[in-house]
């Protein structure tokens, strides 16, 4: 009996949004450190220069970084007739590591690329690319690297491509052995991305594949207009609001449900857990030095009541509802829309002056590149400290402290 590709794919989807959401509850804070590093746990071992104005341990920006990567060039003679599918899955922190996986899959196998369609964990939940990136900037920016088309062309129907699963961080050998024998054999592929684990540390050896990478990861997705008009008109407003900060503010990765899921339970005999809640947040920030004035942005969609300690402490606490502009209500926080929310906290939260991950998973792993790519390197790893207080400088993430994230493979 046949079988619909369509069905196999929905079925792969399913399986691979499961798995993700798995990894996200039951992944330790910072399983990325190998074992020699789990003494120290979340605590990166290279100070920074902290300088404490407006009431808190606030850091100055360092100098944006310059990218190491060389483009590639793609003669016209290795083009290839077949096409390289795929969607984009899950929210932000995903789609930069499916962008650089389709990327490296396609320039190894001389493939175009289709422009992906982004679907959320609900099935309904399903929009063109062009509704949150800007499209005419990701065929630009790849121009030269991998022939990128919107659309499959008529001639070739879904039910001909054949599905291989990748994993995140795909490798040459993983594409040689597994994906490239199906695309010469059928034609054409979809890939379907699964994350085996949220580790984004560099590699102790670069691979030919590195500056496709770099370039899918941080050089290919921008914003179209609108969405990033309201990143940073809440940017603005918060910026705003923190006057008596010099206008810098604190992005908290803090979700109610997800903290829900996790149960926020820790290993009492370690100094991180999985998560954090609104208390233990607030309890962390006033130690190492911030004060009542402070501004705080929560990625929570909506005030709940949990939230009243942190707010407590720290009354400048805010969450999209309150600083989202009026007019952009209503088609960025309605139920439906749960995607562009993820989108507005992953970009908001790469811009804020100081990034606090209260959760564990792949948004910590790649907001905290993005930063380090822009000189944001002020990454606060929550912990329980027993005294009264503590040095800021002790709870950097060790992405930046080890300069052992990616990023630091992508940028000089």
């Amino acid at each position: 009996m046949a079988v619909d590709p369509r069905q196999v794919l929905a079925g792969v989807l399913t399986i691979t949004m499961f798995v993700m959401l798995g990894d996200m509850i039951k992944r330790d804070h910072f399983d990325s450190l190998s074992v020699e590093d789990s003494e120290a746990s979340i605590h990166g071992t290279r100070k920074q220069s902290l300088v404490s104005n407006g009431g808190g341990p606030w850091k100055q920006d360092a100098e944006s970084l310059n990218s190491c990567w060389t483009k590639p060039s793609l003669e016209e003679a290795d083009e290839s007739q077949g096409y390289v599918a795929f969607s984009l899955t899950n929210g932000p922190e995903y789609h930069v590591s499916q962008i650089a996986d389709a990327v490296v899959i396609a320039r190894y196998l001389r493939a175009t690329l289709v422009l992906p369609d982004i679907r959320g964990s609900d099935p309904a939940d399903k929009r063109k690319f062009e509704d949150v990136y800007d499209v005419a900037q990701f065929v630009k920016n790849l121009d030269g690297v991998v022939k990128v088309e919107k659309s499959l062309p008529s001639k070739v129907s879904q039910r001909n491509l054949a599905v291989v699963k990748v994993p995140s961080r795909v490798t040459e050998e993983h594409i040689a052995d597994n994906i490239e024998p199906v695309f010469r054999s059928k034609g054409n592929v979809r890939l379907a991305t699964y994350f085996p684990s949220v580790n984004m540390k560099k590699t102790k050896e670069n691979s030919n594949i590195d500056s496709i990478a770099c370039l899918g990861m941080f050089g290919t997705l921008e914003l179209q207009p609108e969405v990033n008009g309201v990143v940073e008109s809440m940017v603005e407003r918060l910026r705003t609001l923190s006057r008596k900060s010099n206008g810098q503010f604190i992005a908290v990765d803090l979700r109610v449900d997800i903290l829900e899921k996790k149960g926020c339970q820790g290993n009492s005999d370690s100094k991180s857990k999985s998560c954090y809640g609104p208390q233990e947040i607030a309890m962390f920030l006033r130690k190492i030095g911030f004060n009542k004035d402070t501004t705080i942005y929560l990625t929570q969609p909506r005030w709940d009541s949990s939230l009243d300690a942190l707010k407590d402490l720290f009354p400048r606490t805010y969450t999209k509802e309150s600083i989202m502009p009026i007019d952009k209500k209503a088609k960025f926080l309605d139920n439906e829309n749960s995607e562009l929310e993820k989108v507005v906290d992953f970009y908001l939260c790469s811009r804020s002056d100081v990034f606090v991950p209260a959760i564990s998973g792949l948004f910590y792993a790649n907001v905290a590149g993005k930063r380090i790519a822009s000189g944001k390197t002020q990454i606060l790893v929550p912990a329980d400290i027993s005294g009264s207080s503590a040095s800021s400088t002790d709870y950097i993430s060790h992405y930046v402290s080890k300069k052992n994230h990616f990023a630091y493979s992508c940028f000089c």
